[in-house]
Parts: C-alpha cells; sequence; structure tokens
C-alpha cells in the first residue's frame, strides 16, 4: 500500500483537528479561508476607457477669422450703377462749384459684397480700396472710413456734372471726396476699384 503524501498527511491532520472544534469556531474559520482565497472577476471587455488628457493650446483662438476675396474687384458698369440709388452734390476742386451726380462708393462696395450691411468685422478693417485712373494714377482709402456707419466718409463715383456726361478729359467716371480738406485724392477717368487685405 502506497505511502500518504506530505499534502495528503496535513489534510487529515486538519481534519482531525477540526473535528474537535465548536460550530461557530469552524465557521468563522471557513468564512476567514472563502473571503481571503476570493478572485475578483476580471474587468468588464465593455467597459468604457478613461477618456484621454488634453492640453490647451494657447495658440488656438475661440473662432477663427473669416477669409474674405482679395483682391476683389468693384463692378463700374453702367447697369451697376443704374441700380444703386444716385446723390447730386456740389463740388469744387480747382474751379468754380460744379453740381455732379452719381453713386456713392460705399453703395458699389456693397453691391459687390466688399461692404457687409452689418458692423466691420476685424478682417475689413484691415482691407483697403484701390483706384487706379487711366493715366495710371492711383489713391487709396481705408474700407473703414467709407462705411457709412464707421468712417462715414462721403466719396461718390460720378458721371454727370451740370446736367450733362462728364467729356473724356475726367470722365467718363470720376471719383470726388467730399469730405477731405484737399482734392488730392480725387480722381479723374476712373478705370478699376479693388478692395485689397493688407499682408
Amino acid at each position: 500500500m502506497a505511502r500518504p503524501t506530505a499534502v495528503q498527511c496535513t489534510i487529515r491532520h486538519h481534519a482531525r483537528m477540526t473535528r474537535s472544534w465548536p460550530p461557530a469556531l469552524l465557521a468563522l474559520a471557513l468564512s476567514a479561508c472563502t473571503s481571503s482565497g476570493a478572485v475578483k472577476p476580471p474587468p468588464s471587455a465593455t467597459a468604457t476607457p478613461p477618456a484621454p488628457r488634453t492640453t490647451h493650446d494657447p495658440r488656438l483662438r475661440a473662432a477663427a477669422p473669416s477669409v474674405l476675396a482679395s483682391p476683389r474687384v468693384v463692378p463700374l458698369d453702367a447697369a451697376t450703377r443704374a441700380a444703386l440709388p444716385r446723390e447730386v452734390v456740389t463740388a469744387s476742386a480747382h474751379g468754380p462749384g460744379l453740381s455732379c451726380e452719381g453713386v456713392p462708393l460705399s453703395a458699389l462696395l456693397r453691391a459687390a459684397g466688399a461692404l457687409p450691411v452689418d458692423m466691420l468685422g476685424a478682417t475689413q478693417l484691415a482691407q483697403y480700396v484701390l483706384v487706379q485712373a487711366r493715366d495710371g494714377h492711383r489713391v487709396l482709402y481705408s474700407l473703414a472710413e467709407l462705411d457709412p456707419d464707421f468712417g462715414q466718409r462721403r466719396v461718390l463715383l460720378v458721371d454727370r456734372c451740370n446736367g450733362r456726361p462728364l467729356e473724356n478729359e475726367d470722365g467718363p467716371l470720376q471719383l470726388i471726396a467730399l469730405d477731405d480738406a484737399r482734392p488730392a485724392r480725387w480722381v479723374r477717368q476712373v478705370e478699376s476699384i479693388t478692395v485689397v487685405a493688407a499682408p
């Protein structure tokens, strides 16, 4: 007959000892063994992983500024001007006063989508209007100074003075700045008007 192993002897020894224990002490020993040997269930495979930590980038802004096309050419054709309100003003550059008729430059800019109907934003405050004449003469206006709700500077593109179309020497289109102290930014023979974003 095979001799019992050390493990079997230990089990038999504990079995003989526990037969003499009171029931209350035996129950306490069993609960201790059960709790100490309890195995925790593995975490559920479907558990939600912790959210990754994010750091704030100070270069990021709450909202990116809007981007406008630049340069933007302002249409000056007769059909575009005919659809806009006209004004009659009295102006004088280097001679007697003239009664001239035309459209506000601000109205032309709005018709071209270069000047918003609402308040100017940061993007428009960094734009300017380039007016170029047939002989190469050029002048600049900031977009903000032409806005009726901001700079309120009155600038007209006229095509008639004293009841007649402008002659070729001054026309067919002429830009007059009514609020400038000097007529340095008046432009004869206007060929193009362009809105440009400052670099």
